[in-house]
């Protein structure tokens, strides 16, 4: 996956192509020989063309092709240097350079925050809430905690239906109302009955809706007035590319996004969405879905994120929350 991104640096390739050391650099006093400035322009013209092709935002852009340029500015130029090594090597520093200070941790909000914490989940229809909301919960019970659905997505029967049915599996309590009633009083009487039962963590469904209804916007910050979410989730699909940035953008405005969940994400070539969502909106990406099945869902790091760009070996899951 992420072909598109790992293409891009293969234009390294062509620019060193029958190339000398010469050509390639200029001596620089008695310190050996670096690469020329005209030669550094070109690889990266071509690696932002590239990267923009790949949905990554603009403001990424710019950052990174600044880290690679001064990365490999100060590179001496010896026999058997190869320009597309060292090009690799500064793409793979930039991308950490993105993401670092960008990680979530729902044991860092436990430890801050009162019992039960309360989630809150939002996005555009199809971006897969339900399925993310499952196996979140699957991953939280796996380690021993106590979890209560609560079917806020209470515009379509269906959903409140696909919800039941993920909590009937997973074995844990969903709290619903019928069909066209007050999501606000869903979310609440969850949360009521997570303290009531001593239950750790209430994931809070809501309706799909485009960030440019202002209906329904405002009707998910009334869900949000009425239950205090300790996290607020924006769930987007990778797929959507630089689209997803601009709803995750939309939607901090309208209720203050903590972190976001990028699904489908093995089914993304371009890979842009989610190595800038994060720069874009300056929140983390807390975890990356992928598959039907409740185990296909992972934390989100720069290690696995520059695995999935250089077709490295996968890292080990994170275990920690």
């Amino acid at each position: 996956m992420f072909k598109a991104l790992r293409d891009k640096l293969a234009v390294a390739s062509t620019v060193a192509k029958a190339r000398s050391i010469e050509d390639m650099s200029e001596v620089v006093g008695d310190s050996g020989r670096k690469l020329r400035e005209s030669v550094l322009d070109e690889i990266l013209t071509e690696l932002e063309f590239g990267l923009l092709q790949a949905d990554v935002a603009l403001p990424v852009v710019e950052e990174m092709s600044k880290d690679v340029r001064r990365f490999l500015a100060g590179k001496r130029v010896e026999k058997g240097f190869k320009v597309e090594e060292a090009v690799d090597l500064a793409f793979r520093s930039a991308v950490k350079d993105v993401l670092v200070g960008q990680e979530f941790s729902l044991n860092e909000v436990m430890k801050t925050k009162t019992l039960p914490i309360a989630m809150m989940f939002v996005g555009i229809n199809g971006t897969g809430k339900t399925t993310t909301i499952a196996k979140l919960a699957h991953r939280l019970q796996a380690r021993g905690h106590g979890c209560v659905l609560a079917a806020g997505d209470t515009f379509r029967a269906g959903a409140i239906e696909q919800l039941t049915l993920h909590s009937e599996r997973l074995g844990c309590k969903i709290i619903k109302h019928q069909a066209g009633s007050d999501p606000a009083a869903v979310a609440f009487d969850a949360i009521e009955h997570a303290k009531a039962r001593k239950k750790e963590f209430v994931l809070i469904d809501t309706a799909g809706r485009m960030q440019t209804n202002k209906n329904l916007m405002d009707e998910m910050r009334k869900i949000q007035r009425v239950a205090k979410p300790d996290v607020v989730f924006f769930v987007g699909d990778s797929l959507a590319g630089s689209d997803a940035i601009e709803q995750a953008k939309r939607f901090d405005e309208a209720v203050g996004i903590d972190a976001v969940v990028l699904t489908k994400i093995d089914a993304d070539a371009k890979g842009g969405a989610a190595l800038s969502i994060a720069k874009a909106i300056g929140k983390p990406v807390a975890y990356v879905s992928f598959g039907q099945g409740y185990d296909e869902f992972r934390r989100f790091d720069a290690e696995w994120m520059i695995s999935r760009i250089f077709g490295d070996k996968m890292p080990k899951p994170s275990q920690t929350l």
